[in-house]
């Protein structure tokens, strides 16, 4: 699987094929997080995105009723090309489906936001451990008491992605990740969870738990399922994401992003 193409794996995501969680596959290209929110929520929404740039960093941001960006990439349609999407009602998930055609609406707006997928490249490429790709697992993501910026309606609490690290290889993986800031860019915090909120490592909000091994910390990076913590609590009419690990593949590539 990890040999397909951005396009053949979205193919098969398109035809049901494939619908699992998207770490570690399609290396060296960029994945998006994805919300959809209606026009009238829009605009707040996306200053939200700019006062928080660390956990929402837009790579591309949608026309009312556009559901093709062929400049993400071929016959990409944001509406079949993700494995899994989350369908939220007044602020509450009233659904997970595979496509949502039947739903689109010409007055929705998509927001892209870079995933922390992407950067998880150049850490294997320096020969870094990532726990939840060795272990086949969704990344562990948790719900913090870090507070974002509030824009209008939306407010609320990052909510970030765990990887567990030797202090050395923390260490580096803050100088990686520095280059990367449209993709979450360098961690938030690591060491004690309880002091950003977490308390219990081993049982996260969203993923998968993983091991975290004597003399390792766990390390940890803004993460773009914050909008959905925070279109939870705005509670718009309507909204659509992707589901936690299930993210948009595209044809960019991760070096693209990098700022040095």
């Amino acid at each position: 699987m990890d040999l397909l193409t951005p396009y053949q794996l979205r193919q098969q995501i398109k035809t049901g094929q494939f619908q699992g969680q998207t770490s570690g596959l399609a290396s060296g290209y960029v994945q998006c997080n994805m919300a959809i929110v209606p026009q009238s929520s829009a605009a707040e929404f996306l200053l939200f995105c700019q006062r928080n740039a660390k956990a929402c960093p837009l790579v591309a941001v949608s026309e009312p009723g556009q559901f093709l960006l062929p400049e993400l990439g071929l016959d990409l349609d944001l509406r079949t090309d993700l494995p899994s999407y989350r369908v939220f009602k007044q602020g509450e998930l009233v659904d997970e489906v595979l496509d949502i055609r039947a739903l689109w609406r010409d007055d929705l707006v998509s927001f892209l936001i870079g995933c922390s997928f992407s950067f998880e490249e150049a850490l294997l490429a320096a020969g870094l451990e990532i726990r939840h790709i060795s272990e086949g697992k969704n990344v562990p993501m948790y719900n913090t008491q870090l507070a974002c910026v509030s824009a209008g309606r939306f407010s609320g609490n990052m909510v970030v992605s765990m990887r567990p690290m030797k202090p050395a290889d923390a260490i580096r993986a803050i100088q990686i990740c520095s280059r990367f800031p449209a993709v979450h860019g360098a961690p938030v915090h690591f060491g004690d969870p309880q002091a950003i909120g977490i308390s219990d490592i081993r049982s996260p909000d969203y993923g998968e738990a993983v091991s975290i091994k004597p003399g390792e910390v766990p390390v940890f990076w803004a993460c773009g399922v914050t909008p959905q913590a925070v279109i939870k609590q705005a509670k718009p009419d309507f909204c659509i994401s992707h589901s936690p690990g299930h993210m948009l593949v595209t044809d960019l590539l991760n070096s693209s992003l990098a700022s040095f």
